[in-house]
């Protein structure tokens, strides 16, 4: 029970929690959108299915580190099969089991991403209850899981290389879903709620299928920058849904 009093422990837990709470954002994102096209009343229930697969596979993926960590070894390597020998580039075309995972989980998020803004582009109305395309629960919960899949594996390998105890990383990710649990419903309802903000969720989901494409060739782009554009931007769109409220109230006052 030494564990109760070592303060480094107690930091690496917080601070792996807030990481993992950060990087679970662009799941609940994901998952808020995908629910919104099922009946309301099962909504509720897509994200919280959602959510705990997220922590089912978070916890499988981290039990089982050795093969996790095993997926960062070389798999493909492009430029043998195309004959490429740039020294310069090669090393970007040299594929892990990992990188794999992020290049087609990146290309299936920028593929619904896209899917997404253009039915909004194109301005196709909001379909109502009784016209509205019959989507399944189970594909809704499949493509969640797809995305699950991803960003598990990218939460896994951060908290391994940032804790050594696994249970440290176990509790962490515990918490981290839970607080995501009791906040998904408020998020989804504010995304699903403002059209714009819907579009900015969209936009951002682009970019982390981008980042996560890029990734897989071994082009980091730090996320932190991502988080900070849309926080940002997310920020100006409140600040302007708020002032619209007032001019409106005003209005109707007058």
């Amino acid at each position: 029970m030494e564990w109760i009093t070592d303060p480094q422990i107690w930091i690496s837990f917080l601070t792996l929690t807030v990481l993992e709470i950060v990087l679970g954002i662009d799941n609940i994102v994901f998952i808020s959108i995908q629910s919104a096209k099922l009946p309301v009343e099962q909504q509720k229930k897509a994200r919280q299915i959602g959510l705990l697969l997220a922590l089912v596979m978070r916890v499988l993926l981290l039990f089982s580190i050795k093969w996790v960590m095993g997926l960062t070894a070389p798999l493909i390597n492009l430029s043998e099969w195309f004959d490429w020998h740039n020294e310069k580039y090669a090393r970007y075309f040299v594929l892990s089991g990992r990188d794999l995972i992020l290049f087609i989980g990146g290309l299936f998020l920028i593929y619904k991403s896209t899917t997404e803004i253009h039915h909004k582009v194109e301005g196709e109305v909001e379909a109502t209850s009784t016209t509205k395309k019959v989507v399944s629960f189970s594909s809704i919960i499949i493509q969640i899981l797809i995305l699950d899949l991803v960003f598990s594996l990218d939460s896994v390998i951060t908290a391994v290389g940032m804790v050594d105890q696994i249970g440290v990383m176990i509790a962490s990710v515990v918490v981290a879903v839970g607080i995501m649990l009791l906040s998904a419903e408020s998020i989804s309802k504010f995304v699903n709620d403002y059209p714009s903000v819907k579009m900015l969720a969209l936009a951002f989901l682009l970019l982390i299928g981008v980042s996560l494409t890029a990734e897989a060739f071994d082009q980091h782009i730090p996320k932190g920058y991502i988080y900070f554009a849309m926080a940002f931007s997310v920020l100006v769109e409140y600040l302007n849904i708020k002032s619209q409220k007032k001019a409106l109230k005003k209005k109707e006052n007058g």
